[in-house]
């Protein structure tokens, strides 16, 4: 069984507002919990990424990838079992995700969906929608923060209320393992298993973001170099 960190509750912080489990009451504990993001880790088959208790057990895996064609992901806990499937809307102008129970992307099995708050940002902004907010006004969940500095805080809905916060991991260890890895506390009542399908959201929007980047750095460079050995 997965141990976890029952360090004190932040005194800063607000309890959440929500006690309802958003994928499954399995993954809600009556204290905080610290998941560590694994990232790059090449024993692991089905994936690049993983989520590890503070005592180094993996508690979720994911497939996909976020370049493939049709851009979907799946959460596994850690035996390969499918909790989520991860499918991103192609052509969305806001980074558009609908998370679905399982292995489905039947519109039946929709949980929620998450998108950007805005085409262009300096600082990442994704608002979370769940199932029955159709009208999309206001969100059930925000996502802000600095992702370069892997420093984002999940709120409530639209209110101060924090349900998580990711924060650098800086252990010799994670230097040896990869530049990539980072933590997630995750408070007291709130779905971790929820939480970490949100960093895994933000990862591929962010992976996507950077790689659009680099290929228009590339090409930009390609271009002054043509122009510059016309003359």
């Amino acid at each position: 069984m997965a141990q976890f960190s029952t360090s004190p509750f932040p005194q800063s912080a607000n309890p959440p507002p929500i006690n309802a489990p958003i994928i499954s009451p399995h993954f809600c504990a009556s204290y905080p919990v610290d998941l560590s993001i694994v990232r790059d880790v090449k024993t692991i088959r089905d994936g690049d990424f993983v989520v590890t208790d503070v005592n180094g057990n993996i508690i979720f895996k994911v497939k996909g990838s976020a370049f493939s064609l049709h851009s979907n992901r799946v959460l596994l806990d850690a035996v390969g079992n499918p909790i989520v499937t991860l499918k991103q809307k192609l052509m969305s102008a806001h980074d558009k995700w609908q998370v679905f129970r399982g292995e489905s992307t039947d519109s039946s099995d929709l949980i929620f969906i998450v998108k950007r708050s805005s085409m262009f940002q300096c600082k990442t902004k994704l608002n979370v929608f769940l199932a029955n907010n159709t009208d999309e006004k206001v969100c059930d969940f925000k996502v802000q923060g600095s992702w370069s500095e892997k420093s984002c805080v999940v709120y409530a809905g639209e209110s101060s209320s924090i349900v998580a916060q990711m924060h650098k991991k800086t252990t010799v260890q994670s230097v040896l393992i990869g530049k990539d890895n980072f933590m997630v506390t995750v408070y007291p009542n709130v779905d971790y298993g929820f939480i970490v399908t949100l960093i895994v959201i933000l990862t591929a929007i962010n992976e996507a973001g950077q790689q659009a980047a680099d290929i228009g750095a590339a090409v930009g460079g390609a271009a002054g170099a043509a122009i510059a050995s016309a003359f």
